[in-house]
């Protein structure tokens, strides 16, 4: 298994990019980085001159290009145009990580909500939301394919793609080597599995199987109020079982890679001991 890094030091314009960040992610243990290029318009690109330093910079510093954003479009709106330029925005993604040397864009698939892609609509749960990101995708993979950058498809219980057995479905209709699945355990815990995530880990996977390319580690943490509230915490910190997620990441491929999200700077270094101890507990070999 590989383990890399998302935000922290990582700017959102490849062009802030400096070979002593490189050098420092590098020194904390990650291999790999999860760039958010929210400063990068994927319809008005950076130069093949800046696409180069930003390569060359990583490639320096000995980091893959693991993943980059997929600018978090709506892919399931009931608007045919709104999607087409939605669609569009995905495709320019890909077309620049390409260009970035990524392995892959991270996508959900959008909300109905106004309020931001992750956040609930009982609109983001219809059949038709479904059918919608099922065409939107199988446009893009079509894109993916040309740039040789993979889509995985990051779900969450407020969007679309709510559960395992709904992400299977919606990857298996699409039908394309090019659209995998981003896992993130956090996003589909619930108070029934809170206290069993090892339990709900393995029927996830046993759910996704292969399907599987990639893996986000954070953590949640149930709070001790009078309605349920379950919240985002440092890789940790929190209740997931980091030796059983990483054993049956493992298993998929010893070369997949965990990025780390949801984790300040500080905590960087820490985060990446604390999953190197949990791997050695595991069984598994940090690569």
């Amino acid at each position: 298994m590989r383990l890399g890094i998302s935000g922290t030091l990582l700017p959102d314009d490849i062009r802030d990019l400096t070979p002593e960040t490189a050098r420092t992610l590098r020194s904390w243990g990650y291999t790999g980085v999860f760039t958010r290029l929210g400063g990068n318009d994927p319809l008005d690109p950076p130069s093949d001159a800046e696409c180069r330093r930003f390569r060359d910079i990583l490639a320096d510093a000995g980091l893959d290009h693991t993943m980059a954003t997929g600018y978090w479009q709506n892919l399931v709106h009931p608007d045919a145009e709104t999607r087409r330029r939605n669609v569009e925005v995905l495709c320019a993604g890909l077309r620049l990580a390409g260009r970035l040397g990524a392995a892959c864009i991270d996508t959900g698939p959008g909300s109905m909500s106004g309020t931001g892609p992750w956040s609930p609509h009982p609109d983001n749960w219809e059949p038709w939301a479904e059918a919608n990101l099922i065409d939107s995708l199988g446009q893009a993979a079509e894109v993916a394919a040309e740039a040789g950058v993979r889509i995985h498809l990051e779900g969450h219980q407020y969007v679309t793609l709510r559960d395992a057995a709904t992400t299977r479905r919606v990857v298996d209709a699409v039908g394309s080597a090019w659209v995998r699945v981003d896992m993130d355990p956090v996003n589909w815990i619930t108070l029934d599995t809170y206290y069993d995530t090892g339990s709900a880990i393995d029927a996830m996977f046993d759910t996704l199987g292969d399907r599987i390319g990639s893996g986000h580690s954070k953590d949640i943490s149930i709070w001790d109020r009078h309605t349920v509230h379950l919240d985002t915490v440092t890789t940790g910190q929190g209740a997931i079982d980091h030796q059983r997620y990483m054993q049956r990441m493992e298993a998929l491929d010893p070369d997949i890679y965990l990025m780390v999200e949801s984790c300040s700077t500080e905590d960087a270094p820490g985060v990446y001991r604390f999953l190197a101890r949990e791997a050695a507990g595991a069984g598994v070999r940090i690569r």
